[in-house]
């Protein structure tokens, strides 16, 4: 079976979906690898370190999804929403896609790939058990994208994150609020204190404080009934618009006091959560930063303007996208070993398994046969359950 890698269509996007590393893994079980020319090369993995490893470069995307039964890509048609529709045409019956799908986006975009006959798993969807962790794909980005924020909100703040005792005096650490501890807020915060700012965090989930201050930042606690706010799956759960509404309130003294805000609160299938109103930023210091990580969900602050930094009375609103690919040859690593994983566990012997008493298939598996099969994303589309 073969394994193919096309380059990455999405603009701007650096990451690649393999790297050469695991090629050879790749080989052991029974399956060729295929890489367009290139596909690596903004990664800092040229085409000869493939060819190295065992792996065959072709000279077009063309090829490659011509050639291979198994395609995989970092933004997949779904995630790619500019141009990864152009990969429709080039997708075969029965060939097999792993990669970012956004399968709770659009019902449209995602029957675009089962009218193609294509059988989809889509990374989001990994479930959140023990035998999956080395395949969670998510959380691997998200551990880049924590990084990341503090990296850029580091450059646009006016004033140095650790204290500093100089010749003209000391000078105070800057104070960095994360609002949302889930991996991308947790790396965050371990980012900033290494960076020497005194942390706060906050997070709807109360389960997190003994995380966030294992990490040596503080605990925001705000007066809310939290106790139905965490899934099954670990994930916080959308509240009603009153919750929210309190929350923004009694946040609204920690932002003001705040030099950087970094926002990672996301809810699965929905709209990100408004936490910061216009009025909040009001309340800044200028010259203090918010970096919102969730600017591509709609923003956690009002004033986002997704893959934009706007200035608001002197508050810079930093909402870029697709961070990760900002780090794009630990990015594509990570991402790589996840496939891999993923991968191997779902051949024998060169050929895919279709186990469907394996969580791991069932829970990832999105299109097959013409049909959008995953229950839960048939589910969120108010689609009638399948036979």
């Amino acid at each position: 079976m073969i394994v193919g890698v096309p380059r990455e269509s999405y603009p701007g996007e650096r990451r690649v979906a393999l790297t050469p590393a695991v090629v050879p893994n790749l080989v052991k079980v029974g399956l060729e690898v295929v890489i367009e020319t290139g596909a690596g090369l903004e990664a800092g993995y040229p085409d000869a370190l493939y060819v190295e490893k065992g792996a065959k470069v072709l000279p077009n995307r063309a090829a490659v999804f011509a050639g291979a039964e198994v395609i995989l890509q970092v933004l997949g048609n779904g995630a790619n929403d500019l141009t990864g529709a152009a990969d429709v045409p080039l997708y075969r019956r029965d060939q097999v896609l792993v990669g970012f799908l956004r399968p709770f986006g659009s019902q449209q975009v995602v029957q675009q790939i089962a009218d193609a006959g294509v059988t989809s798993f889509s990374v989001e969807l990994m479930p959140r058990i023990t035998r999956a962790q080395s395949m969670d794909a998510l959380s691997s980005m998200a551990n880049i994208a924590g990084y990341k924020a503090v990296l850029m909100a580091a450059d646009a703040v006016p004033r140095v994150f650790p204290m500093m005792t100089t010749a003209a005096g000391t000078i105070t650490p800057a104070r960095v609020l994360i609002v949302g501890v889930g991996v991308a807020g947790l790396q965050a915060i371990a980012t900033a204190r290494r960076l020497g700012a005194v942390v706060s965090a906050y997070d709807v989930r109360p389960a997190v404080k003994e995380q966030v201050q294992s990490l040596g930042a503080k605990f925001v606690e705000l007066a809310l009934e939290t106790k139905d706010a965490q899934d099954e799956r670990g994930y916080a759960k959308a509240q009603d618009e009153a919750f929210y509404q309190k929350q923004r309130e009694l946040l609204g003294k920690v932002v003001g006091e705040s030099d950087v805000v970094i926002t990672t609160a996301v809810v699965p299938g929905k709209k990100a959560p408004l936490l910061i109103p216009a009025s909040m930023v009001q309340g800044m210091q200028p010259g203090s930063v918010i970096v919102d990580l969730a600017a591509e969900r709609g923003g956690n602050c009002e004033l986002t303007q997704p893959t934009k930094t706007v200035v608001v009375n002197g508050v810079s609103i930093i909402g870029q996208v697709n961070v990760a690919s900002g780090v794009p040859f630990h990015a594509s690593q990570m991402y790589a070993k996840n496939l891999l994983t993923f991968l191997q566990s779902q051949t024998k012997e060169g050929k895919f398994l279709f186990d469907m008493n394996d969580q791991v298939t069932t829970d990832t598996l999105l299109t097959r046969g013409g049909q959008i099969v995953n229950k839960r994303i048939r589910e969120h589309f108010g689609m009638p359950a399948l036979a």
